[in-house]
């Protein structure tokens, strides 16, 4: 009986499996995918940045709708603390005015982007398309 357990550990240490093949199968179908991969480029928001070289022309902007997000996400216009479903409404009567006003949104460093973005889609659906994005320093 001895003998027959002392056989099955022989045959056990002859019978190793080798990895290296499947290692090489495995790193070229990597290879495969990744070649064969198509890479998509995702949207985001369009923003038109002036060119370095040009000198920047500062428009006049004395008479624009000036709407201020400041640190805790409050929505200003005309010295108003405005709600954020009032923008719009706001906006259009400041238009209404004078047209050729454009609206300047002035954020504060640690405003949140859904507000700035709030703000500019109530602008839209105000029909003002001549909309700034100004940092307060």
């Amino acid at each position: 009986m001895r003998k027959h357990i002392a056989n099955i550990k022989l045959e056990d240490e002859d019978n190793e499996i080798n990895l290296t093949p499947m290692l090489d199968v495995v790193f070229i179908m990597l290879i495969f995918f990744i070649v064969t991969a198509s890479f998509l480029r995702e949207t985001g928001l369009d923003t038109n940045r002036p060119d370095q070289d040009q000198p920047q022309v500062l428009q006049d902007e004395e008479g624009a709708i000036l709407v201020i997000i400041d640190e805790t996400d409050d929505i200003w216009i005309d010295n108003r603390i405005i709600d954020v479903r009032a923008v719009r409404a706001n906006i259009e009567r400041l238009h209404a005015e004078d047209p050729d006003r454009p609206v300047v949104v002035q954020t504060a460093t640690t405003s949140t982007a859904a507000t700035l973005v709030a703000v500019m889609d109530a602008s839209r659906q105000a029909d003002v398309y001549d909309i700034s994005i100004a940092s307060a320093n």
